[in-house]
């Protein structure tokens, strides 16, 4: 079995790559492999917006990574400093800012680009899309 981290650069709409991503996640998961965590970084932050709002008849990337998450148990990480130029806050980060909302709930945390260097150095595979 190899420890995957896979790293999402891509906005959650207006691109593909983070709809491959959550793809190449459940492939790899199915293959008997497993992930060691999700590292959102640049514009793949918006994944992670639970206020994101596709049509009913669109793919609804928030709930697909949370299913993710929640039936694999694989960490899903945003890279803080990305997020926050963004407007993707957490709980924390609007109190922290003094802002009245925030769009980041669990199991999206927020973490820093240390996290995804210890990733790496523990895993076996390092993808990025």
């Amino acid at each position: 079995m190899k420890k995957f981290i896979i790293q999402v650069n891509g906005p959650a709409y207006g691109s593909t790559s983070s709809y491959k991503a959550l793809q190449y996640c459940q492939a790899v998961i199915a293959a008997g492999h497993q992930i060691e965590k999700v590292f959102f970084y640049q514009d793949g932050v918006t994944n992670s917006s639970s206020l994101n709002c596709p049509a009913s008849d669109e793919v609804n990337l928030y709930q697909l990574w949370l299913r993710l998450a929640n039936e694999h148990n694989v960490p899903l990480i945003n890279c803080v400093s990305a997020a926050l130029r963004r407007g993707v806050l957490s709980q924390q980060d609007a109190y922290e800012s003094n802002k009245a909302h925030w769009n980041v709930d669990a199991p999206f945390v927020m973490g820093g680009l240390g996290e995804l260097v210890t990733g790496i150095e523990q895993a076996d595979r390092f993808v990025s899309f």
